[in-house]
């Protein structure tokens, strides 16, 4: 997919039986240009190169009988095989799968520190569980729904973990500002023109005074938050600056309904 880098910072290999799926991030956007930089490197396996039948399928029925196809311990052993050979042997496997941990931010740096990591993207109705039980070191999922396959699953946690790899974005603050990093989420941003439709940017952002802009912003991160995702606030503990700026905004909305 991409020349074999020495020192990258991290390692993805992916099984999949679609690896031109993996272009979509591969060629495009942040994660290409930190390939290119040999930040991280990312490998794919067609799992359908280990089939060991002229057909080349690696799906079979399951055992007890039942709907769907399962995909075959053999391919995907042998490909997992493959796939530690080429990591020397010192990867984490990560099997994805609507059973899984669910991913979060919070996660982000414990999988950068693995260095190198093997995806499972299984398809059909899953894989055998002796895959699982023998080669699986994690299972991570991505949300509360089902997927046709784990390569979206993938590319998101690829995406995810590569932006957060030093190196891959210039600047520290863009990364700290970020939705979710201080488990808040973002503030409203507005550009030129001043006016649009009749509808002004907000006249602190343009005052100049930026201890006032950053209270602004922290305010709305908050309010945001707290309308939107409340169930965020449950892992902050807010300080006092912004308890009373919560507080402020929600005092100034009980008494507005009054």
């Amino acid at each position: 997919m991409n020349k074999k880098h020495k020192n990258p910072l991290i390692w993805f290999n992916i099984i999949t039986i679609f690896p031109e799926m993996f272009q979509a991030i591969s060629n495009y956007g942040i994660v290409s240009q930190a390939i290119k930089k040999k930040i991280i490197n990312i490998t794919c396996l067609n799992l359908r190169d280990f089939s060991q039948n002229k057909h080349r399928s690696i799906d079979d029925r399951p055992y007890g009988g039942g709907a769907g196809m399962l995909i075959s311990f053999k391919p995907l052993y042998l490909a997992i095989q493959y796939a530690k050979s080429i990591l020397k042997n010192d990867a984490t496997i990560i099997y994805l799968s609507p059973q899984g941990k669910k991913f979060k931010q919070k996660d982000i740096e414990k999988l950068i520190n693995k260095k190198k990591i093997i995806f499972i993207c299984g398809r059909y109705d899953g894989i055998d569980q002796r895959i699982i039980d023998s080669q699986v070191h994690e299972e991570w999922s991505i949300g509360n729904y089902i997927l046709t396959g784990g390569e979206l699953a993938a590319m998101v946690m690829i995406d995810a973990i590569s932006r957060l790899v030093p190196g891959v974005i210039k600047t520290e603050q863009s990364i700290q500002k970020d939705s979710f990093s201080n488990h808040l989420l973002d503030y409203p941003s507005y550009t030129r023109p001043k006016i649009v439709h009749n509808m002004s940017v907000p006249k602190v952002l343009l005052s100049g005074n930026h201890k006032n802009i950053y209270l602004w912003r922290l305010q709305q991160s908050l309010i945001n938050t707290w309308i939107k995702r409340p169930d965020i606030l449950k892992d902050k503990k807010l300080n006092i600056q912004e308890q009373i700026l919560l507080n402020n905004f929600k005092k100034h909305q009980k008494k507005n309904n009054s």
